[in-house]
This record gives structure tokens, sequence and C-alpha cells, in this order.
């Protein structure tokens, strides 16, 4: 008797203990009207997109990420789309970027070590501009769209949304932090009359990202020929600038256009000018490289896909932000087999393609099996096992980040590489109850490893087999036929 009432026991706190599980993770159980897919098959979509910007220029809008007890280490995904000849307006944020080109060419402009530190990206580069230094954006390119995703760290943030942006330049949209500064200050600072003044801070009206060609604003076009310069040419145009100041005197529009050209003169020196006096003197001072992931060689590549990753010992920024990337491409049928991330939890974008993605809770029951497209943005948290399958009919294709910087070094829990594979001995028979014998059946059948073939792979490469056959007889048949 006092057995079972042990055994009641036991099973009463066992059945709290699960429902306590699910209970952290907002989770019901399956029933039969729910189907296969319960209500959560969607949990680690990123879904609630924020658009920060929006301008005829170009637009920005960001996924949050989660912390707490699904994640260690919340991370914000970020979309930055830029048209032709356009300028995200200089500024500094609260938070760390790590800015990766998907598609088109930028110039990076920001302030290091006390100087201006330009950069030219290109497609597959990755760059880090940190919290609190001032930068800027452009989209280099004449006619084709800059794409940018990029990772934002919250974790210096000062709370206020997803993260704060601190506007230089600016006027009534956005406003530059200068504008709130009493206008006795800034008349002192600027050394410029207030009249100057309430005209340079009330030409800007069209948002953050600005367009810079020639059939745009004339302060625009400023921007964009001090931008086309040469670090050494930008000082020297600075200086001309300075020099020419003193001999224009026209009126009306000519005089117009001296205030505004010195108003820029005098915001751009006040911002730059220990930079660029710095830069006259140490001409050999080196600006921050870039990394570009698609000419890594893949760390794991086979006929089914490859996967490559950066981390700190690769790209030493990623060091101090404490983030990783990663790019995994699977051919159509393919499938990353199940694993787990033992260090970081993983943020990923679906660049192109389609397929399937399924996480498992760490009791082993489903946590989300969902279809995943183009623009889907998917986390895992660390220590939770799962897998991603490429469609039967085209390729998966997708970038992410991880929360450290360290070598993140997935656990495969199936294929000949597995972690099952090197542990396949009399212990891990018992822990299935089988035989060692069965153990190793079981466990030697597969032979690939990382990216594995699936039913939909083998019976699209039978299909093309059959394809290639036909069209090899296809010229006998004709033969017969005539």
């Amino acid at each position: 008797m006092e057995n079972r009432a042990t055994l009641l026991i036991m099973l009463l706190i066992l059945c709290h203990g699960v429902s306590i599980t699910m209970g952290l993770w907002g989770i019901q159980t399956e029933n039969k009207e729910n189907g296969p897919h319960s209500e959560h098959e969607k949990l680690f979509l990123l879904q609630n997109s924020k658009r920060l910007v929006k301008t005829d220029a170009g637009e920005m809008s960001v996924l949050h990420g989660y912390g707490g007890r699904i994640s260690e280490r919340p991370l914000h995904v970020g979309f930055i789309t830029m048209g032709p000849s356009s300028l995200f307006v200089p500024q500094y944020l609260d938070s760390t970027l790590i800015l990766f080109v998907s598609s088109g060419e930028a110039k990076v402009g920001f302030i290091y070590d006390d100087e201006l530190a330009e950069s030219e990206l290109k497609k597959g580069d990755v760059y880090q501009i940190p919290a609190g230094s001032t930068f800027y954006l452009s989209n280099t390119g004449d006619s084709q769209t800059l794409q940018i995703v990029c990772s934002i760290d919250p974790s210096e943030s000062l709370g206020v949304g997803i993260f704060q942006s601190f506007y230089i330049g600016g006027g009534s949209d956005p406003v530059s932090v200068l504008s709130g500064f009493h206008p006795r200050i800034l008349e002192a600072a600027f050394n410029v009359s207030g009249v100057e003044l309430g005209r340079f801070f009330t030409r800007r009206h069209d948002g953050p990202i600005v367009h810079v060609g020639d059939s745009h604003a004339k302060a625009s076009s400023l921007w964009t020929k001090f931008l086309q310069l040469r670090e050494d040419e930008k000082l020297h145009h600075m200086k001309k600038m300075m020099q020419d100041q003193d001999e224009e005197e026209e009126k009306d529009e000519e005089e117009e256009k001296q205030k505004t050209s010195w108003s820029w003169r005098k915001l751009l020196e006040s911002v730059f000018s220990n930079e660029m006096q710095k830069k006259a003197d140490h001409d050999t001072h080196k600006s921050p490289h870039s990394c570009n992931l698609y000419d890594r060689k893949p760390d794991f590549e086979n006929s089914y896909g490859s996967s490559v990753a950066l981390d700190g010992s690769d790209y030493s920024p990623l060091k101090s932000s404490g983030v990783g990337i990663y790019h995994v491409n699977l051919k159509p049928g393919s499938m990353m087999t199940p694993h787990v991330n033992p260090r970081a939890t993983e943020y990923g974008v679906v660049m192109k393609g389609s397929g399937r993605i399924q996480i498992l809770f760490p009791n082993g029951s489903n946590a989300m099996d969902t279809e995943i497209k183009e623009g889907d943005v998917f986390f895992v948290p660390r220590y939770f096992p799962f897998c991603q399958i490429a469609s039967s009919n085209e390729q998966l294709d997708f970038f992410g980040f991880t929360t450290s910087s360290k070598k993140n070094r997935p656990q495969f829990l199936v294929g000949s590489s597995s972690l099952m594979k090197t542990m396949m001995g009399p212990e891990l028979a018992a822990a299935f109850g089988v035989s060692e014998d069965t153990m190793k059946n079981i466990l030697n059948a597969q032979h690939e490893a990382v990216i594995l073939p699936t039913p939909w792979t083998k019976s699209e490469q039978q299909s093309h087999d059959n394809k290639e056959a036909f069209f090899k007889i296809l010229p006998n048949i004709e033969t017969i036929m005539t």
C-alpha cells in the first residue's frame, strides 16, 4: 500500500513538473481539434515588424528579438533598403550595428579613433558600427537598390523602444540633436547669426534617408559632392571652403547660396575638423576593414549544400559585439541534420527559396514545425534541438546571427559525424534499450554528415536522371520513327 502511495505521489509530481515546463513557454498541449500543428507552431518566427524610417529614398524596419526565458540575450534584426544615390544622414545610435550587404554597394563612414574612417562595401560584406559612433551610410550605385540586413544589440540602449537614433544633420525631419540648444548657445558655438541658424536648422524635412542626386535639393547636392571625394580631397575641400568664405560677398541667390554653403561648412567643421586635421598628419591611418562572407571557403560542403560561419577569430570586430555570423545553402530537398547550438541563440533570415524548420523543447516535444519562405526570420534558443529542410523544388538559402562571437561548434545529433556516432558504445545502446550491434547498424546506416539527402532529394535526382536518359535516347527514337 505504501509503495502505491509513493508511486502515486511521484506520478503527480512528474505531471506537475511537465505542466510547469510547458507553462514556462506559454504553450498549450495539442488536442485533436488543433491537429498536428498546434497554435504555437510559429512560436520562434519573428513576425512583428516595426517600420522606423520611411521616405522616398528608402526605409528601415526592425524585428524585435526575444530575451528572458526564451533567449539569454535578445538581438533585433533590421532591414535597410535605400534607393540609388541616397544617404542615411549622419547619426549615432545607442546600440551596436553589424551590417551585412545582401545586395548593392555602399559607402559607410564613421568616427573611429577620433578620425573619419570610410569603407566601400559590396555584396556579402560584413561591417561593424559600435554604439555611440557617429556614422553615415550611402548607396553609391546610380541605378541599383542597396539592401542591408543588420543585427542590433540593445544591451547598451537607453530602453526607449528598440533603439534610439541621435541625428547630427537634420531640420524639421529628422530633428538634429543640436537644434534643442538655446539659440544664443548655438550662435556662440557656430559663430553665426540666429537668422542664419534658423535657415540652417529648418531646411531638411524629407526624413533621415534622403536623395543626394543632382535633381534634388541644393543642400543634398552638397553632400553628394562631399561624399564622392577621397579622404585627402575632403580635407583640401574643407580648407578651400574656408578660404572662399571670405571672398564670396554676392547678394540675393548668390548670397543665400553662400550662407547655406558656409553653414554646411560650419557643421562639417564642428563634427569632422579634428578628424580631418589628424588625417593630414597621419596619412597612413587605416579604417576598420570589412569581411566578405561569400569570399570565404565553406566550413562544410558536400553534394547537398554548404555552410560557413564567422566568429571573433575570423573578424575581430565581432569580439567586442559578442555576435557571430553564418550562412547556409541547402539544395532542393536537402536537410541540415538535427543539431543543437551549445553556446548561442541563433537568428536566421531566409534570403532565397523556401523550406521547413522544426524546433523541439528540451523535453523532446514539438515547439515549432512550420514552413519558411524568403523574407521570414526565425530564431532558435540555445540548447534547443532543430533542423531545416529545403523544399523539394527549390533551394533554401539563409543567413543569420548568433549571440556569441566564439566558435559555436554545433552538435549534430544524427549523421556520420554526429555526437551519437562518436559516443557509440554499450552505454548509448543501454540508454535506448537495444543491443550494441543494433545501435551500430542504425548509426552506420547514414553515410552523409551535417547536410543530408532526404526522400525528396532522391526523387528529384531520380527525375533529373530520367530526363537526362530520355534526352540521350531521343535521337535514336527520332531515327527509328523516321
